[in-house]
This record gives structure tokens, C-alpha cells and sequence, in this order.
């Protein structure tokens, strides 16, 4: 009870409202209505820490520009970083039965690979052992190498994936023992990411709303499990913009529940495995 009635006093009337629209605004992630509890358990412990007694309040600084470090803390306390090992395991299948070997037959190459909102670094690592396992059974097959970057708009969790040590949950889930062996030296009860796995991968702050034309272009873009936050106006833009840094026939990699249907006409969709990707025309 004393946690409702606490909740409630950090949210005033028109506060949720508010929030609504600002989190919309700077990081276009679409809160729809009865997340109140979200966002108070969300930014409780920010609040406290910067004496702050409502959202509104919250909000009023944000805009005056008082605290110039608040908005990316809100942003890191509201972006969700749930993520494990391997996730949609057919998606780094096709990396391994399609994409790459098409690599394989453009010698001299590099490869760039971008993983978007790749929270605390899970994805781009997973990404790099793939082409690790290729490598291993196909000796000299990509000279021209993989190049792979992770980027987030949360500076927090950037730091830890930079890190490449995992501990607890986050060093299991979806790991099975031979993957720990193979791609982790341990630390203590922790796993830290061997090196010739972390040098293939480099992470750099990016909001997916910002323009990408600093990023370079890509062959291979995971956008994973991030359009489910937008309004159908931004999946639109974001896919559009995907579109102009890719390659010629280069790929998208959607999540297992989103869709490239209404969005764009730019790509074809390619099954394979189990596995769904998009492929530039």
C-alpha cells in the first residue's frame, strides 16, 4: 500500500500525459495508456537521487535545461535492456547458411554488420562468434574481414557491453556450456568475452531517431525487437532510412514478432530455416 500511495504522489494530474509526449519527442518510444506504474518504478530511484518530488517537476527541469545530464538518464531508466544470448537462434542460422557464404564470394571485401539498441552487448558479441564459427570451418573465407558495430541510445548499458563481462542471469541465458568454453574466458563466477571475439565488434551512442549518415553503410543491419515501441509513422521512417545505408542487397533483420508489411516496399522477404529476413531489392 505505502508503495501505491508513493507512486502516486510522483505522478500528478497531466503528468502522465506529459511524459508521454516528452519521451515521444526525444527517443520516439510510443507509451500507450495504463504504463503508469512503468514509468514511476522506471524513474523512482532518479528522482530520489536528484531530490525530485514529481514527474511534472521532473519535466520542468529537463526543459530549463538545469541538470543537462537528466534526459540521458531518464532515457537510460526508460529504455528496456532485457535481452539474452542467441535470441531468435534461426536468425544467426541464415548469418551462418546464407549471408556470410554470399560474403565469401565477394573476395577482398570488408563486411560491415550493425546491431541497433544493442543494449548491454549480447547481440553484436552473438553476431561476432557466428563469424567466428564460420571462420573456423572455413579457413581464409572473408579476408577482407567483419566489421560489426553495437550501438544504444542508453550511455549506461554502452558501458557495460563495452565491458564483455557478464555475470549471473546474463551470463547463461541461452548459453548453452560449449558456447562458454568456446567464446568466454572466466572470471571469478563471471565470463568475460575473449578477445578475438570483442575486436571484431565496436559500440558508439546512436538514438534510433537520429540520422544514421555517420554510421556508413552496412551489408547487414539487426533492427531487432525495436519497432514494437514506435507509432507506425516512425517504423515507416526508421525502415526507410535503414534502406538508404544498406548496400545493394544487403539484409534487415526484423524481430520474430514485427513485420516489414505496410512499412516499406523496398525490401523482399526471404525465408529460410525458420528464419525471416528482409533483403534490399
Amino acid at each position: 500500500m505505502d508503495q501505491i500511495v508513493a507512486n502516486h504522489k510522483l505522478l500528478q494530474p497531466g503528468d502522465y500525459e506529459s511524459f508521454q509526449q516528452y519521451l515521444q519527442g526525444v527517443c520516439g518510444i510510443v507509451l500507450g495508456s495504463g504504463k503508469e506504474y512503468l514509468v514511476t518504478s522506471r524513474l523512482s530511484s532518479l528522482m530520489r537521487s536528484n531530490d525530485i518530488e514529481s514527474v511534472g517537476d521532473l519535466l520542468q527541469q529537463v526543459r530549463n535545461g538545469r541538470n543537462r545530464h537528466l534526459q540521458v538518464s531518464i532515457i537510460d531508466a526508460m529504455t528496456t535492456n532485457e535481452t539474452f544470448w542467441f535470441r531468435d537462434l534461426s536468425h544467426f542460422q541464415m548469418l551462418t547458411d546464407m549471408i556470410l557464404p554470399e560474403a565469401q564470394a565477394k573476395p577482398g571485401r570488408s563486411m560491415r554488420i550493425w546491431s541497433a539498441a544493442c543494449s548491454s552487448g549480447q547481440e553484436p558479441y552473438n553476431i561476432s562468434m557466428t563469424v567466428e564459427k564460420y571462420l573456423s570451418e572455413n579457413p581464409k573465407s572473408l579476408p577482407g574481414g567483419v566489421d560489426i558495430l553495437g550501438t544504444d541510445i542508453s550511455s549506461q548499458i554502452l558501458e557495460e557491453a563495452k565491458k564483455g563481462l557478464y555475470c549471473g542471469l546474463s551470463a547463461s541465458r541461452g548459453l548453452d556450456v560449449e558456447a562458454q568454453q568456446r567464446y568466454f574466458i572466466p572470471q571469478g563466477e563471471c565470463l568475460e568475452i575473449r578477445p578475438e571475439i570483442r575486436n571484431r565488434v565496436k559500440f558508439r551512442s546512436q538514438n534510433i531517431m537520429d540520422s544514421y549518415t555517420l554510421l556508413g553503410r552496412f551489408d547487414v543491419v539487426f533492427c531487432r525487437n525495436i519497432l514494437i515501441y514506435f507509432s507506425a509513422e516512425k517504423k515507416a521512417d526508421i525502415i526507410e532510412r535503414i534502406a538508404q545505408i544498406l548496400n545493394p542487397g544487403g539484409y534487415l533483420f526484423l524481430g520474430s514478432t514485427e513485420s516489414m508489411v505496410s512499412h516499406s516496399d523496398e525490401f523482399e522477404m526471404v525465408r529460410r530455416g525458420g528464419g525471416i529476413v528482409y533483403r534490399l531489392k
